[in-house]
């Protein structure tokens, strides 16, 4: 699926993630690596930039770096239900 935004036409990270139980443990992964969404957002979050990922990763491209910041940000949006209250 390709979304507009402004005059640019992005992927979404459907086009990009994928989750297959035959490739590593069934974690979401970029599409046709076996490189997982928490390695590459890990990394982002350790200081890491885009453009040092894609020096690092040459098969990458920069949406498929954007699409696991989306497909962290949409697992951060889900809501989580407590199975147990905790007291003050």
């Amino acid at each position: 699926m390709r979304v507009r935004r402004g005059n640019e036409e992005v992927t979404t990270m459907h086009e990009r993630i994928s989750i297959d139980p035959k490739i590593y443990h069934g974690q979401a992964c970029i599409k046709g690596t076996r490189i997982p969404v928490h390695q590459i957002v890990r990394m982002l979050a350790n200081g890491n930039t885009v453009e040092g990922l894609l020096e690092e990763y040459p098969s990458l491209e920069r949406e498929d770096v954007l699409a696991c910041l989306d497909y962290a940000a949409s697992l951060a949006e889900e809501q989580v239900t407590p199975i147990e209250v905790l007291s003050p």
